[in-house]
């Protein structure tokens, strides 16, 4: 396992993190979750990222128990808030109510005093950012986290809450969004900013739901049990690659893998691992065997031309447009 800061600051994380967002509480069963947890740990994983509303919290909780009996120092635990997570209408959003009391179900659940990252998992246009900046302000100072880090913000939503933490004497190091060679929104705003304001990135879905790793294939029904078959969110996601202009394409990266003595999977999460201000990359695994696969894209150097050939092949399908974070921020939440 290779390490990274977290942008500028001073907390180091591995660069491949942990993930549990479609699978554990939900598509997984406990034990093999908690096996994906213990073969991350021996694959040197010590960043583990999950949100509340995750299988309706349930993710958070397995995670919890899997992570029991660690050395906490040893560990980076993230976890975000914004989603529903009850009936309630403050059960959801930015607003200090819901933040406050979802810091202490998180801790609760994960089985922690602290997380060390606790990041704002969409933009609220429902509430002032002052009120949410502040809130997270007395959550680092009462130590339930040590940093603070946002989630599929634009640039300009990330410079404003910089300089609100700023003023608030917290540090505000981090960004999540969705990064892969086919879905490089953030490369035109979000990646300048961040680098001016010492924030780094933490990709989510940087194999493109499965798609890069091309097991789907042009003209072909998804394979049985893929995330294109899944009705509990994943098929929804991922239609958007399953053209066969991109499928097409995506094949012609084997012989480039191969080349490199990668799979076509870890080719791609060692791609957004090129780009320097990605701190590291979010995975996540059904099977154990799965985690010892994605973790060998750790500390991989792509040369130039492999990287052009692939800019080549793939430019011409993936989606640049700045716009597109937007999509990702809803405009209000009380009908």
């Amino acid at each position: 396992m290779e390490f990274r800061h977290l942008g500028r600051s001073g907390l180091v994380i591995s660069e491949i993190a942990y993930g549990n967002w479609l699978t554990h509480g939900s598509q997984v069963e406990e034990d093999a979750a908690t096996a994906c947890v213990h073969a991350a740990l021996d694959a040197g994983i010590t960043t583990f990222d999950t949100a509340d509303v995750y299988a309706a919290t349930r993710a958070e909780s397995v995670l919890g128990r899997a992570l029991k009996g660690q050395r906490r120092e040893g560990l980076e635990i993230f976890t975000k808030v914004y989603w529903p997570t009850g009936p309630g209408k403050n059960d959801t959003g930015l607003s200090r109510k819901h933040v406050m009391e979802s810091i202490d179900g998180s801790l609760r659940r994960l089985q922690t005093d602290y997380v060390d990252l606790y990041q704002a998992h969409r933009f609220d246009t429902a509430t002032p950012l002052e009120e949410t900046m502040v809130a997270f302000a007395d959550i680092v100072h009462a130590g339930k986290a040590h940093y603070i880090g946002v989630s599929e913000w634009t640039a300009d939503q990330i410079r404003a809450a910089h300089a609100l933490a700023r003023e608030l004497r917290i540090p505000l190091v981090s960004s999540q969004p969705q990064y892969s060679a086919l879905w490089r929104v953030i490369e035109g705003e979000v990646v300048p900013t961040c680098e001016e304001l010492g924030i780094g990135q933490i990709v989510w879905s940087p194999i493109a739901q499965g798609v890069l790793t091309g097991k789907y294939l042009p003209g072909a029904e998804p394979p049985a049990g893929s995330r294109a078959t899944d009705d509990k969110g994943g098929a929804n996601m991922i239609s958007r690659w399953l053209r066969d202009d991109v499928l097409e394409r995506v094949q012609q990266l084997k012989p480039l893998a191969a080349d490199a003595g990668l799979t076509l999977a870890q080719l791609a999460v060692a791609w957004v691992l090129q780009n320097p201000n990605v701190s590291a990359a979010i995975v996540g695994a059904s099977r154990p065997e799965q985690v010892a696969e994605n973790v060998k894209a750790a500390g991989v150097k792509l040369d130039s031309e492999l990287l052009k050939r692939m800019d080549e092949i793939l430019a011409p399908v993936a989606e640049f447009d700045p716009a597109k974070t937007a999509e990702n921020s809803p405009k209000g939440r009380v009908q």
